[in-house]
């Protein structure tokens, strides 16, 4: 008797256990289907058209912008990035830097003033082929439960293997994939194997380099590692942005010595403008900064 309520108990336990699941994966649905019927808070225009793209120079025109009412985030801002060119920007936390690249990205809208690439309004095309022309390696990098060589085909979902391998190659990490237990059919993310914070950002580098785009945004991409692997990734970055108009949120100042200009934000506003020797010559607020980065590393 004891041994056919054992037999008996053992289903019953499992099918208790995967009703749980059942139900729960049917709460999580409902979940995402609402997220189908929230409002966008950013559309396309009703006759938008593609971005055309041909040289790739950014122009901000006496931008406005809120997060909500009553405080502006960026106020009257105004610059123009060359085709090529590198603009850097810098400023104190809460200053607006984040913030111009979410609005070129069109994740807002401006609430005043013009974005234009190329002479049109980034509001008046297909957010879709705006963002195509858009590479970003962002300070932290995403890594999906898959094999690494897909999550650098992120860039490019339909980019063959040989096309993986040659960006991995570019981004300085193909001899490191080599030495992983399945080289580029290692499972990485949350459930696979763990990548340093160097890795990481070469395989956000590598997925930049698949997509090929015309324009590259640098989100404080080096400001979580440590001095000397930022220096190697410095190298892989300026490999990308080559012949590229290249827009950098930087925190070490010393990563955008080399920018053919550098924008100092305070409280939203522009409050300084050129390239580093000139700042350094004004003695203001970058000049200010640029003394303070260097005495902390003589103390580190």
């Amino acid at each position: 008797m004891e041994f056919t309520l054992g037999l008996l108990y053992t289903p019953l336990n499992w099918f208790g256990t995967y009703y749980r699941m059942i139900q729960n994966s049917f709460v999580d649905m409902e979940n995402m289907f609402e997220l189908f019927h929230e409002e966008q808070e950013v559309k396309d225009a009703v006759n938008a058209g593609d971005l055309r793209l041909e040289a790739g120079r950014i122009e901000f025109e006496n931008v406005h912008f809120s997060y909500m009412d009553g405080k502006e985030i960026l106020q009257d801002v105004s610059f123009s990035v060359m085709p090529g060119q590198t603009l850097a920007l810098v400023g104190p936390s809460g200053s607006g830097k984040s913030t111009i690249i979410r609005l070129l990205f069109r994740f807002y809208d401006v609430w005043g003033g013009c974005i234009r690439i190329d002479g049109q309004d980034i509001s008046q095309v297909k957010q879709a082929s705006l963002r195509a022309h858009i590479g970003v390696v962002p300070q932290d990098t995403v890594l999906f439960n898959d094999t690494i060589a897909n999550n650098i085909r992120y860039g490019r979902i339909l980019a063959t293997d040989q096309e993986v391998q040659e960006a991995a190659r570019a981004a300085d990490i193909h001899d490191r994939i080599l030495s992983f237990p399945d080289g580029y059919n290692t499972q990485v993310g949350e459930r696979g194997l763990k990548l340093s914070g160097g890795e990481k950002q070469r395989v956000a580098i590598a997925r930049t380099i698949l997509k090929g785009p015309c324009i590259i945004l640098l989100d404080e991409a080096t400001s979580a590692l440590d001095t000397e692997t930022e220096r190697n990734i410095q190298a892989s970055l300026a490999k990308v942005c080559a012949h590229r108009t290249t827009i950098v949120v930087a925190h070490r100042l010393s990563t955008v010595v080399g920018a053919d200009q550098i924008l100092v934000l305070k409280d939203g506003r522009i409050v300084e403008r050129g390239r580093h020797e000139e700042l350094l010559q004004k003695g203001g607020v970058y000049a200010s900064m640029w003394l303070q980065q260097q005495e902390l590393q003589g103390l580190g």
